[in-house]
């Protein structure tokens, strides 16, 4: 945001697939804000993907890259789809999602998880579950297996290959989403559930160590609980309970039970 007009800057990249579609119509909506509420914001359209690829050999040209590093906030459409083998692996990686969220510190994702009734019949789960569904999964984005290292592929003395990644977590990474869930919670229904893996990882030890801890010291008023998150994903298709949720396996579970991630409204921040 400008610091001398309260104008925000919005990079609108639709990226790849259904992307473009989607932040099309998101665009309607921030220009009727725009147009009938007085909201102040500019936006700039920048390219993704296998078009700028084609024109620069890169996926993330130049152009975008400065209009995302100008902006206070990125409306992003979709990355994937068949155009995806189109592009070479090593120039995807490197203007890929997880170069990004690195970058920005996109540590939290949000995913609204509310059921519409006139989209119940799209859902493979019987209506009277959906019903009254809402929710909120937040996940964290930039530590965890995705991010360790070291990582890799290597070949063994006996020529064996072996693929190694390495799962690790600091308090600060955890704390820090923990609250932003435990923030969350006191705007909602008071309720945090942390998942984790806590009877197999030593990450996720951890994990519910730090996330109790913050929880004693400043969220006391918030009721948390834990699940194991095989248990948590059979919760979610069955059960589906009114919780704010911490955790990111789960997240083909809620997909199920709405059926398409084009449906879903996400946030990384």
């Amino acid at each position: 945001m400008s610091g001398s007009t309260n104008m925000s800057k919005i990079a609108v990249v639709g990226g790849e697939g259904i992307g473009p579609e989607v932040t099309a119509q998101s665009q309607r909506i921030l220009e009727w804000f725009a147009k009938r509420r007085g909201v102040p914001m500019t936006l700039r359209e920048a390219q993704y993907g296998l078009i700028p690829y084609l024109a620069t050999g890169k996926v993330l040209p130049d152009d975008t890259v400065e209009a995302m590093d100008e902006a206070d906030a990125i409306l992003w459409g979709a990355t994937g789809g068949p155009e995806t083998k189109e592009v070479p692996a090593a120039a995807r990686k490197a203007g890929g999602l997880l170069t990004l969220r690195s970058k920005y510190d996109l540590y939290a994702n949000l995913r609204p998880i509310r059921a519409n009734p006139a989209l119940s019949e799209s859902s493979p789960l019987k209506a009277r579950v959906l019903k009254g569904v809402d929710f909120v999964i937040i996940r964290e984005l930039t530590s965890g297996i995705y991010f360790g290292e070291p990582r890799g592929v290597e070949t063994l003395a006996d020529g064996q290959r072996r693929g190694f990644n390495t799962e690790q977590y600091t308090t600060s990474q955890i704390r820090r989403v923990a609250r932003a869930a435990f923030e969350l919670a006191r705007t909602r229904g008071g309720k945090v559930c942390s998942v984790d893996k806590a009877n197999v990882l030593e990450t996720s030890v951890l994990w519910r160590e730090e996330v109790t801890a913050l929880h004693a010291e400043d969220f006391s008023d918030v009721e948390l609980t834990h699940l194991y998150v095989d248990n948590a994903a059979m919760q979610l298709a069955s059960g589906l309970r009114r919780e704010e949720r911490n955790g990111g396996i789960c997240r083909n579970e809620h997909l199920m039970a709405c059926r398409n991630d084009s449906l879903l409204r996400l946030l990384s921040v």
